[in-house]
């Protein structure tokens, strides 16, 4: 891998195909991943050592990183510390400062933990970024996501928490809700578990949809619906585990695609329509789904490695 797509990788200037580029050499071997964190760590030295003397003031508490393990000696989630400039990123209203912030990318079939600064705790799936100060001065502890995270809210009246999305924002004060966000998905839903939290229009403060425990909204064209959770199982990604519950295997397969970040070729469309109920572990990857899938259903499939692409017959 060449040294300077790392580097420009490591430090958030690379565009959307060279990181997904570089994510997928990152994953083909243990040497490979080795080489990123030899880099990763010459990167933070020459960063720590370039950055200003101040005058001491009370330290900010820095985030934790839980990392999962799919292999005794490969790292499950691969982090990229971003530093970005926050002016206007935030917006008038949600001032942080100078504070720098920071970003976590978590490539297909892993999953990754963190605790923020204020003591949240975020899960983040598959294919899954989030971007986070390292400190939260301003009005609103503000973070964005692209891609599903679980998140368990300090609770704090005076500095409300919002999550950003591209189509929705969740404003709590301190709560646990799943928030299903890809970018590149027609999918949206927060799910509300604990507490309460308000959905919100992108770009407005005013009063939006409330949810109360156990329900969920989801975005159906520009219209929010509200609904109850009808399947709890779907939250155990954070113990590392995809559950399917009576779902078609057009719907299986997409969720698929989503958590393994692969494509499917379907040359076999009457399957598509059967149902599966079953649980998985996200660490065993979209093949052995598949294989489990393959004794109650009769297909079988290819998988072309260099273009990530499965083809079912």
């Amino acid at each position: 891998m060449n040294t300077e797509l790392l580097q420009k990788y490591i430090s958030g200037n690379a565009t959307k195909t060279e990181k997904q580029h570089v994510t997928e050499w990152i994953q083909q071997s243990p040497e490979n991943m080795r080489e990123y964190i030899v880099q990763r760590k010459l990167y933070d030295i020459a960063l720590w050592r370039t950055k200003p003397i101040m005058k001491e003031k009370k330290q900010p508490k820095r985030f934790i990183l839980h990392t999962f393990w799919i292999e005794a000696a490969k790292v499950a989630a691969i982090v990229a510390i971003v530093l970005l400039g926050t002016q206007h990123w935030f917006g008038r209203n949600h001032t942080q400062g100078n504070e720098l912030l920071q970003s976590i990318h978590v490539p297909a079939g892993q999953r990754a933990e963190l605790i923020l600064a204020d003591g949240t705790k975020v899960w983040l799936n598959s294919l899954s970024t989030l971007t986070f100060p390292g400190s939260f001065n301003g009005n609103i502890r503000n973070v964005k996501l692209n891609g599903e995270g679980y998140f368990a809210v300090t609770k704090n009246a005076e500095q409300p928490f919002l999550v950003e999305t591209s189509k929705c924002n969740i404003k709590v004060l301190g709560t646990e809700f799943n928030v299903m966000a890809y970018e590149a998905d027609s999918l949206w839903e927060t799910a509300l578990l604990k507490g309460s939290v308000e959905i919100l229009k992108p770009g407005t403060t005013m009063n939006g949809m409330r949810l109360e425990p156990n329900t969920v909204a989801s975005l159906k064209g520009n219209k929010l619906i509200k609904g109850q959770i009808t399947e709890p199982d779907h939250f155990l990604w954070r113990e590392g585990l995809i559950c399917f519950n009576n779902i078609s295997v057009r719907d299986m397969i997409e969720k698929l695609k989503l958590y393994y970040g692969v494509n499917f070729i379907i040359n076999n469309p009457q399957i598509l329509d059967n149902h599966y109920t079953g649980k998985f572990r996200t660490k065993d990857g979209v093949e052995h789904v598949l294989k489990v899938l393959r004794l109650s259903i009769k297909f079988t499939y290819t998988k072309d490695d260099e273009k990530n692409i499965i083809t079912i017959y």
